[in-house]
């Protein structure tokens, strides 16, 4: 059997990857409003502006998101790094470290 991903299997992986970008962007954002909210005491300000800068941040990769695998749009910048890289990989042929079970 062939090593690496077919583009389908791409870009199923890519909407994971980038699915639990948005939920880490949001952990992130918040939970570190909430610690410098804490250190210089400035509660809820810091916490406030994370979760404005975790949904903007979130908001953007959900679009990303969106546009993967869509032939009547282009990609965003996240998006065309990921294809690319899977381009890569198909063209290698795989890699010799897939750990996948054949």
């Amino acid at each position: 059997m062939p090593q690496g991903l077919d583009p389908e299997d791409f870009k199923d992986y890519s909407a994971l990857g980038l699915g639990w970008s948005i939920v880490a962007t949001l952990v992130i954002c918040i939970v570190g409003g909430v610690l410098l909210d804490q250190v210089l005491d400035t509660s809820p300000l810091l916490t406030l502006i994370g979760v404005a800068l975790g949904l903007m941040s979130a908001g953007y990769l959900l679009y990303e998101l969106t546009l993967i695998g869509r032939k009547d749009h282009e990609s965003g910048p996240i998006g065309r790094r990921l294809e690319s890289r899977g381009q890569r990989r198909q063209q290698r042929g795989g890699n010799s470290t897939d750990n996948r079970v054949q």
